[in-house]
């Protein structure tokens, strides 16, 4: 039987210092700039509440079958890392955990993108014929292009 949990990670660097990245992270006003998931749904309703940015900001959105429904909060906000709490309500329920990991290389920072959680029975079955990996790997890798754009044309 398949792993009950799940972890997929992507890296990049980028020419930018970890203080110009982390606002683009832990402020979800500005995941419109880069996330993969953005342009899913030209439609989609986004609620804001809690923080402006960092610990206790929250994101919902709600749009059409590819964007689906879910809520993000921010759970820490640091210098050098984010982590935020990750629940889909839509089309498959799932709660997750997203970290950001940014490490000072060179003139530039590393930063990494995880994310883990529990995988149910379904997950576990669909994942013989569709690997997380292979589901949001290459949706982690458009993201951090896209966060690499942002971040270094800013």
């Amino acid at each position: 039987m398949a792993d009950k949990s799940f972890r997929i990670t992507r890296e990049t660097t980028i020419a930018a210092p970890p203080e110009r990245i982390q606002p683009l992270l832990s402020d979800f006003h500005e995941w419109q700039k880069w996330s993969p998931w953005e342009g899913l749904d030209p439609a989609m309703d986004r609620t804001y509440t809690g923080a402006p940015s960092g610990a206790g900001a929250v994101y919902a959105w709600r749009g059409n079958r590819k964007a689906g429904e879910g809520r993000m909060e921010v759970l820490e906000s640091e210098p050098r890392h984010v982590g935020i709490d990750l629940l889909f309500a839509a089309p498959m329920k799932a709660h997750n955990r997203v970290d950001f990991t940014l490490t000072p290389v060179g003139d530039g920072t590393r930063v990494e993108w995880a994310m883990t959680g529990p995988q149910n029975a379904v997950m576990r079955l669909m994942s013989r014929f569709w690997s997380m990996e292979k589901l949001v790997g290459p949706d982690l890798e458009k993201g951090l292009a896209q966060l690499k754009r942002t971040a270094e044309t800013a």
